[in-house]
């Protein structure tokens, strides 16, 4: 009896000093980000209001500046990005709107467990649908006409550059409601040929107008492809090596995208490959771009990049798309642009 009692009190012990690790870490991680939400002298003015994605000349956004209204859907006038912005109550962790359709990726941290979860939005902010996700949110898209909507996490692993990592990718019919779980049921084809694999991942989805092509990352075998593939058809076929997170232009021609490059001071760089000559072209912006960049116009791009000495939080930079010019501050503590 005496050792059964040793070994339940050594069982107890153990048990109260993980429940004690498992709280501290929870506060801890809270403390950190109730810091990092402290503003400071300079911050972009925020205030509450009504915003809703059908506001033409508005551009909407995460806004990251630190505050109550942190990681809240916002907008501000495409003509004054720098001027006071207007938030919503709605928190993503990820964003895209287009025609009136949102889709809006939240992350809840647990104790045991993570909750993630996609909300279907309409025009006024508001639930249509909500989706559970198999793991961290990573990337979201709607297709320009609003019919169809995307979005990418991580099932396992915390980042494109890590050694190991999952991602699943599903596209949404907005109409129908009808959701294609993962990418990695259509079919591949690679050099002209079926491909098969056990590797295979995909994510970055961007959409072309017509409802139903659009374009993709696969990786597979330690490579990564731009894919262009047909909802309705169910099928990608690869088009060139070395693309990730593509992002098709207004007039359909470019696809603006982050290539791997091998570099002491740069892990990704931001190109511009035209479709029809698979020509790339070298953005100015000569900072780690890990983010799927976002066309403003048929000439400019934006896409977003850690604040200098503040934790967690991203500025909005924008370049031109020919390779001329150089980077532009476009709105500080934002991430998430979606040209309404």
């Amino acid at each position: 009896m005496t050792t059964l009692r040793r070994r339940l009190l050594t069982l107890v012990a153990a048990i109260l000093l993980l429940a004690g690790l498992a709280t501290g870490v929870v506060l801890h991680a809270a403390a950190r980000a109730d810091r990092a939400n402290q503003p400071r002298s300079g911050d972009p003015t925020v205030r509450t209001g009504t915003l809703t994605l059908d506001q033409k000349g508005r551009l909407a956004f995460l806004n990251a500046a630190p505050g109550p209204h942190r990681n809240a859907v916002a907008s501000v006038r495409s003509t004054d990005p720098e001027g006071g912005r207007t938030a919503s109550t709605l928190k993503c962790a990820r964003f895209y709107a287009a025609a009136g359709t949102g889709i809006c990726l939240q992350s809840n941290p647990g104790v045991l467990k993570q909750s993630n979860r996609a909300l279907l939005l309409d025009a006024g902010l508001r639930t249509r649908r909500t989706f559970a996700l198999a793991g961290t949110p990573s990337r979201a898209r709607v297709s320009p006409s609003g019919r169809f909507a995307a979005w990418t996490v991580f099932v396992s692993g915390e980042s494109y550059s890590s050694a190991f990592f999952s991602t699943r990718t599903s596209i949404l019919d907005t109409r129908t409601m009808r959701l294609a779980p993962s990418l990695e049921t259509f079919s591949i084809v690679r050099g002209g040929k079926p491909y098969h694999a056990s590797d295979i991942n995909f994510w970055g989805v961007t959409f072309a107008p017509d409802d139903d092509t659009f374009y993709a990352t696969l990786n597979t075998a330690n490579k990564t492809y731009l894919v262009r593939g047909s909802v309705s058809r169910r099928t990608v076929t690869t088009l060139v090596e070395n693309v990730e997170c593509p992002s098709l232009s207004p007039d359909e021609t470019r696809i603006a995208f982050k290539k791997r490059v091998l570099s002491r001071t740069n892990l990704w760089h931001e190109y511009v490959l035209d479709l029809h000559t698979l020509r790339e072209t070298a953005l100015a912006e000569r900072h780690s771009v890990d983010d799927q960049a976002t066309w403003l116009d048929n000439h400019t791009v934006a896409y977003a990049l850690p604040t200098d000495g503040r934790v967690g939080s991203s500025d909005l930079w924008s370049v031109p798309a020919d390779g001329s010019g150089t980077p532009h501050l476009l709105i500080a503590g934002a991430s998430s642009p979606a040209p309404l």
